[in-house]
């Protein structure tokens, strides 16, 4: 892969009768620890809080969590998918490779 796959997450804490959590975080470290096993250093991912100052502009009638791939938006709303973000990816590499 030439260039890098940029993989932006947005999500935001969860309240839950224990308090609050970041799952939507935890589960993106993770994909990111499975993308990069798979491709290395070709792909980049990053993590935006809804909440936070530098949180990407939302899709119209997006969502949570919301994944894009180089600024395709591939999953709004229910899971993110490491399969579907994989797929992506794949085909980015199709494409580049023809």
């Amino acid at each position: 892969m030439s260039n890098t796959a940029l993989i932006q997450i947005i999500g935001a804490p969860i309240a839950c009768k224990e308090g609050v959590k970041d799952s939507w975080r935890d589960v993106a470290r993770w994909t990111e620890d499975q993308l990069k096993r798979r491709f290395g250093e070709a792909v980049q991912v990053r993590y935006y809080d809804l909440f936070d100052v530098d949180c990407l502009s939302m899709p119209n009638e997006a969502q949570l969590p919301v994944v894009l791939v180089n600024s395709e938006a591939i999953i709004n709303g229910g899971k993110i998918s490491i399969p579907a973000i994989r797929r992506k990816i794949e085909s980015l590499l199709e494409t580049e490779t023809a």
